[in-house]
């Protein structure tokens, strides 16, 4: 019986079934872009990682992101737990493992660094491959439809909705208070409609919603619909939050700032998260975005590949 490996972990939290479960295969090698595809499939998490020797021997490993129904270029939480994951390990196709890592992946290089507590990793940061970039503005009418609310519901004193990636794009708007965030329902029509009129750069409309903290604006709760990927709801997104978290810090009047962001996510779902950025900012440029949490490993097992 032919079989594959694998292991699942809790990601953006440090409590075992809270959190953006991911299923990480160590040893991809010999699979087709159909098989990871259908193996993606079959979990039916937000994303699966397949994990392949580097191109480049200066590089970790190559890994490749897939949601249950397409291949995607860059995400926060499968990065972060798949760099947990080979944490862990002594070595990674044949190369020791120490406090530093580096993925090859569409977007680009993604560079990790492993925190250890007694020799164990219990939290990793990323670093995003690509710098900012912030595109179409979208109708509060489109997002509203989208979750079911009133266009009124959508905020705009800061922003009006747009598309924003540092690696993968995502529509990010912000709501008027917490209530209306608890209040959203996606609609698939509206995101069917999005998608058709909306410039999505490759990826099915995604939509980031968001509130600020009275107390602090750095403080933010948040929730991400995908349901064209087959993703109702996530409870943790790690590239949506360092590209919400890098358009803020833009926004922001200082010229100069190194700021920590803290998102809460899933907490509607009941999969509470918390996602941290630190955003540096010079010359009114956003120069760097570190994504880090906590990971909690839940489950290992075997993929049965034939009879």
């Amino acid at each position: 019986m032919n079989t594959l490996s694998y292991v699942t972990v809790d990601v953006f939290t440090s409590t075992r079934f809270e959190g953006n479960p991911l299923a990480v295969i160590s040893d991809a090698q010999g699979l087709s872009d159909a098989a990871m595809q259908k193996i993606a499939t079959e979990f039916n998490y937000s994303e699966v990682t397949f994990v392949l020797p580097p191109e480049d021997p200066r590089n970790s490993a190559r890994v490749r992101i897939f949601t249950p129904t397409m291949e995607i270029p860059f995400a926060g939480h499968p990065n972060v737990g798949t760099a947990y994951v080979l944490g862990q390990r002594t070595e990674i196709f044949g190369k020791p493992v120490g406090d530093r890592l580096r993925f090859e992946e569409q977007a680009g290089i993604v560079e990790v660094s492993l925190q250890r507590s007694g020799g164990r990793v219990t939290a990793t940061a990323i670093r995003a491959p690509q710098p900012l970039t912030v595109g179409d503005a979208i109708a509060a009418e489109t997002i509203a439809r989208c979750v079911s609310l009133d266009p009124g519901a959508v905020a705009v004193a800061t922003h009006a909705p747009v598309f924003a990636s540092v690696g993968l794009n995502f529509a990010v708007a912000e709501l008027n208070g917490i209530e209306t965030l608890a209040a959203a329902r996606p609609n698939l029509a509206g995101f069917q409609q999005a998608a058709g009129t909306q410039t999505t750069r490759g990826h099915d409309f995604s939509l980031f919603l968001y509130v600020r903290s009275s107390d602090d604006p750095w403080k933010i709760r948040a929730r991400m619909f995908a349901p064209l990927d087959n993703v109702p709801e996530d409870p943790a997104t790690g590239s949506a939050s360092a590209a919400l978290a890098a358009y803020l810090v833009t926004l922001a009047p200082e010229t100069d700032m190194n700021v920590r962001v803290s998102i809460e996510q899933g907490v509607e779902m009941g999969r509470r998260s918390i996602i941290a950025l630190d955003v540096a900012k010079s010359g009114g440029t956003v120069t760097d975005v570190v994504i880090s949490g906590s990971c909690v490993a839940v489950m290992r097992g075997e993929i049965i590949l034939q009879d």
